[in-house]
């Protein structure tokens, strides 16, 4: 009981979809290296449009708690479900770029809002 007073809010977010990964059997974003197949989960922290050499990129960030990883939709410029405090599971090949791990058009499920 103790410690949950003395943990800030981000630490018990964070610990609660690190709980959140290990349930549904995902890999741990910090765990992910270059060039491996992996499903992940986490909630999305921001999503932006940008373009890349021309194209449209919906771009978005996944937090699993314990790192995050850039998910990128090529040639789309929104997806419905796809919004910031959203939680998803993601699969695909990660790739390295500019030090940032990256899921390319990955296969992915929303998960539900709140107790659904």
């Amino acid at each position: 009981m103790l410690d949950r007073l003395s943990t800030s809010q981000q630490d018990a977010e964070a610990a609660e979809l690190q709980e959140d990964t290990e349930a549904t059997g995902c890999t741990p974003i910090s765990a992910c290296d270059d060039r491996q197949i992996v499903t992940v989960t986490g909630t999305l922290r921001t999503v932006t449009l940008r373009p890349r050499a021309g194209v449209p990129a919906l771009e978005a960030e996944l937090f699993d708690g314990s790192a995050s990883l850039d998910v990128v939709w090529l040639g789309r410029r929104s997806i419905v479900g796809i919004e910031p405090g959203r939680k998803l599971i993601a699969s695909g090949r990660v790739s390295l770029s500019h030090g940032r791990r990256v899921l390319f058009n990955p296969k992915y499920e929303l998960r539900p809002l709140g107790r659904e």
